[in-house]
């Protein structure tokens, strides 16, 4: 009766097969994973928020015109309301922390965004009285209200539940830096995705939504295209929960019961907040992610006031002109941001993604530097918006898969992670800063006297210049930031040995508890084979109704379907062999090159390889003693030259255990590795 009690009381409605990841795959893959988990789904789920950050801001001037009417509402409400988005990305870092399902801890949150989200979006636009009935007080009393409460509800409720969740995925995806690094780049890309569409094709459609002359009819725009926002947002949430998955949170629930008990206890907020209090390369992140979403954040709300006020066609200003020049300005700025994309990851493979960041973001400064000679040069501004692209694409594409090494390091040094506490200011970060940047923009605004029926007679100088600053100048004086803490990131060179004390910790908590302890790599292993012989089941089963409903003999369609697969099989072997081939072919080209050396030659060779290998040794030695100091001062125990044996990447440990598997067939299948075999 106990037992029947315990079962029940670990159900939840996460095991129901209706809210379980489509994701099936232990190793992380592109498809359907990285496509539709981290691309597609966060794409459409972040379009909204794109929407607002650029937008929103032009709605209240052009639409509303609020800086008419109530100009300190209109001025201060991004600014006092980041104070409630920080209040609610701790609270949502917290439910993290205590919301660890078989679905994860992060992925149930994102359905929480999704009611919010239509909430917000309904109040902000589809349930605000008509700008012609803005006469009356008290419907201006309605408006306002209407407006901090949407506003409010969407940035420091919906989004948060949103993107501190979505941000939490990479981190708890697998603990593969390849496939990290991966998901890292296509979830970093997502935001370009979403940015890109509202930057690059909205503007040449924003005469349809700001109507100049005629605030009611943009009004009536908006409710149209909000609505259609709204079924888009959800869809976007929906994609991303049924395609992610996470394998990190996942581990607790493997390694025995007494362990799966113990490690569902999040670390108490106060632990994590020390031991990231104590680490610089955790502070160096934070400040990171301050400077470049504030640096960004001051470009991207900036900038449709900018193409407005700065360019015009043949000396008249308009809303449409300025449309065609932001998304053309955008278009362009795109293209070294999606080949940074592409070169990326390969370059950290060389130098290291905090020099990569590094690099890049020096390259930026330049590149603001050169915007400035000239800001009404529409020529010189989108060479110096290009440069500037082109040196963030690392900061973009590679910080969240630095910061995971961060929180892989705390692990190791504390017992330990502190993703609650790390994605709650993150999350804080990420989504309040479009509320100071719009705080700014907005004290210029009203500082230079902005009115959009005045710009088309032509703009200040005052106006021109605040612009100038924000959407070229802002940007440049974060990266020049960026570039002086960045000098003294290093956290990557503990990557290898972090890896190791982990496993070595788990081990021993498993020891410790008289528990199995399964690595990771050898666990996902085996639950993957269980996944596929499930999945083949149900295929079968699908057939077989499919067979009847139609007709058909279930024998034959069945030999249909192993045929081709053994077909496609068969080509994969094929391509596998001549593969194989082609680098054997190589190997022994290069050891008849060596053998056609002389003795001296040789001997200069193996010397040269010789004193590599010892360089790297010593380095190595270096590093691990410098860990183990680390180690040593948070009580742990110290790592030895033999420790970690499992600890290979789970690509490389998978590839391992394939190959022992042939050198010795188990003698009973099905029989589950031990950890002693391991």
């Amino acid at each position: 009766m106990e037992n029947n009690n315990a079962e029940k009381k670990k159900k939840s409605v996460f095991d129901s097969p209706l809210l379980s990841t489509k994701v099936k795959s232990a190793n992380v893959k592109i498809f359907p994973e990285g496509g539709l988990g981290y691309f597609i789904g966060p794409t459409l789920a972040l379009l909204a928020n794109s929407i607002l950050a650029g937008n929103f801001n032009r709605y209240m001037t052009d639409v509303l015109q609020m800086n008419r009417w109530i100009s300190w509402f209109f001025t201060w409400l991004p600014v006092i309301s980041v104070i409630f988005v920080v209040a609610g990305n701790i609270l949502i870092g917290r439910l993290m922390d205590k919301s660890k399902t078989r679905a994860g801890k992060a992925r149930p949150l994102l359905l929480v965004s999704v009611p919010l989200s239509i909430l917000a979006l309904l109040m902000l636009f589809v349930f605000l009285p008509s700008p012609a009935k803005l006469e009356s007080r008290n419907t201006q009393i309605i408006t306002t209200v209407l407006i901090a409460i949407g506003y409010n509800l969407w940035f420091a409720l919906a989004y948060p539940f949103y993107f501190t969740s979505h941000s939490a995925l990479v981190n708890l995806s697998t603990r593969n830096s390849k496939g990290r690094s991966l998901l890292a780049t296509i979830s970093n890309a997502t935001a370009l995705a979403a940015m890109g569409l509202c930057s690059m094709i909205l503007p040449f459609f924003l005469d349809l939504l700001f109507k100049e002359g005629d605030r009611v009819g943009s009004y009536n725009a908006w409710k149209i295209f909000v609505i259609a926002l709204v079924v888009i947002t959800a869809l976007g949430v929906l994609i991303e929960y049924y395609f992610t998955r996470e394998r990190i949170t996942e581990e607790s629930f493997t390694k025995g019961a007494a362990q799966e008990s113990e490690q569902k206890k999040a670390a108490p907020l106060g632990k994590q907040v020390k031991a990231c209090f104590k680490d610089g390369y955790w502070w160096i992140m934070i400040v990171f992610f301050f400077l470049y979403q504030l640096g960004g954040m001051l470009k991207n709300v900036s900038q449709t006031y900018y193409c407005y006020t700065m360019f015009a066609d043949n000396g008249a200003y308009s809303v449409k002109f300025g449309g065609q020049m932001q998304g053309l300005l955008s278009m362009i700025g795109a293209v070294p941001t999606a080949v940074g994309m592409v070169i990326a990851w390969p370059l950290s493979n060389k130098i290291g993604k905090g020099k990569a960041i590094l690099f890049g973001a020096i390259l930026s400064v330049i590149g603001g530097a050169i915007g400035f000679i000239a800001p009404q040069n529409f020529a010189l501004v989108t060479t110096s918006f290009v440069i500037k692209a082109l040196g963030s694409t690392p900061a973009m594409y590679l910080s969240l898969a630095l910061l995971a090494d961060v929180l892989d390091h705390q692990e190791a040094m504390h017992k330990f992670r502190t993703d609650g506490f790390t994605m709650t200011i993150y999350g804080a970060i990420m989504a309040g800063m479009t509320g100071i940047a719009t705080g700014v923009l907005n004290l210029v605004l009203s500082a230079v006297g902005y009115d959009a029926e005045l710009v088309v007679n032509g703009p200040s100088k005052a106006m021109q210049a605040g612009m100038s600053w924000l959407f070229i100048g802002g940007e440049t004086i974060c990266y020049g930031v960026i570039v002086l803490i960045f000098i003294f990131m290093g956290v990557e060179k503990f990557s290898k040995f972090d890896h190791k004390a982990i496993v070595k910790d788990q081990r021993a908590a498993a020891l410790a508890q008289g528990v199995e302890y399964i690595p990771p790599a050898q666990r996902l292993k085996l639950e993957e084979a269980e996944a596929e012989v499930a999945a083949d089941e149900a295929r079968k089963d699908e057939l077989r109704k499919r067979c009847e409903k139609k007709g058909l003999n279930f024998e034959e369609e069945e030999a249909k379907y192993q045929k081709a697969q053994a077909e496609k099989q068969a080509a994969a072997d094929a391509k596998k062999a001549a593969n194989d081939a082609k680098k054997a072919a190589a190997e022994q080209a290069e050891k008849a090159r060596f053998d056609a050396l002389s003795d001296a030659e040789k001997q200069a060779v193996e010397a040269k390889k010789a004193a590599k290998v010892k360089k790297q040794a010593d380095k190595d030695a270096a590093v691990m003693s410098e860990f183990n100091k680390l180690r040593e001062k948070y009580g742990q125990p110290l790592l030895e030259d033999d420790d970690g044996e499992e600890t290979l990447e789970p690509a490389q440990a998978e590839q391992q255990l394939h190959q022992d598997e042939k050198a010795e067939p188990a003698e009973q299948a099905g029989e589950e590795v031990s950890s002693d075999e391991e």
